[in-house]
């Protein structure tokens, strides 16, 4: 299970998502979690379409998305969305 974040320096959403996930991780072990700084990772970010931060990304093994939030996800949504994943 991939989960991809991608985020901005001062995004106060992103510090709430980050806790978001942190916790999503310490209850599903095989979470693998990446982190974007869309100005860093800007021609990726325009690739995917990340239009706003933080954005998550949740996909399969095979690379197939199966969950995509733009704001703030639930730690209920991460985690269904990691079943579906997995």
């Amino acid at each position: 299970m991939n989960v991809d974040f991608y985020t901005s320096t001062f995004c106060e959403p992103c510090m709430i998502t980050r806790s978001v996930l942190a916790e999503a991780g310490r209850l599903v072990s095989a979470m693998q979690l990446v982190e974007h700084d869309i100005v860093r990772d800007e021609s990726e970010a325009e690739r995917l379409g990340i239009r706003s931060t933080p954005t998550v990304i949740i996909s399969g093994a095979d690379g197939t998305e199966v969950f995509r939030a733009e704001g703030i996800p639930s730690l209920n949504q991460v985690l269904v969305a990691l079943a579906k994943a997995a």
